[in-house]
């Protein structure tokens, strides 16, 4: 077992776990977006930020992908995580400005505005890519995946068409934190009509 602290906690990690894992084997909250144990991580949405800390000297990592090691100093909820967390909140914000799950975490941290400029005042979607892997690695079809590329970049198909390959399992739906892909799967699948039409052609 690999022994380290998390906020002064002493705790024990199996090899291969993150500080992640460790957290909630332990009932110790760390936030997540992006994180799903059905999927490898991706690192995504950067919520789950600790900070590490080794005497004058510490740094801020992402908990879903950082390997434990012996003798690791985690703080969860530090100071410089919160101050972290809430620039992450604020371009979330920018980015996805109608989704309830980001107002409330927003809120929760003390997030009342963005100073950053917001495109899209309908947006839900924060481009996390948990839908696209789950669709891939648990349901082995990849019906869906990221479109384009920079601001333009968005969750959709092949030519943006009703996709064959979708089983509409709704597990992308699942797994949404967000709920962004409620109003998006039929744009994947396509309505029953255009689904059977399009497989046909």
């Amino acid at each position: 077992m690999i022994e380290f602290k998390i906020n002064d906690q002493p705790v024990e990690a199996q090899a291969g776990w993150t500080v992640l894992d460790t957290a909630r084997q332990y009932g110790i909250h760390i936030p997540t977006l992006c994180h799903h144990e059905a999927v490898e991580p991706s690192g995504n949405c950067r919520l789950c930020v600790v900070e590490l800390r080794d005497g004058d000297w510490s740094k801020v990592v992402i908990s879903c992908m950082y390997p434990v090691q012996d003798g690791l100093q985690v703080y969860t909820d530090s100071d410089r995580v919160k101050n972290v967390r809430r620039w992450i909140l604020e371009m979330l914000l920018s980015e996805c400005p109608a989704s309830s799950e980001i107002q409330r975490l927003a809120q929760e941290y003390g997030v009342e505005q963005t100073r950053f400029a917001i495109h899209d005042p309908e947006e839900d979607c924060i481009l996390c890519g948990l839908c696209v892997r789950t669709c891939k690695e648990v349901v082995g079809v990849s019906a869906i995946s990221m479109v384009g590329r920079g601001v333009h970049k968005v969750i959709g198909t092949p030519y943006m068409m009703p996709s064959d390959a979708c089983v509409a399992c709704g597990s992308c739906v699942t797994v949404c934190p967000t709920g962004a892909m409620r109003r998006r799967l039929d744009l994947v699948r396509g309505e029953p009509k255009t689904r059977m039409a399009h497989s046909a052609v």
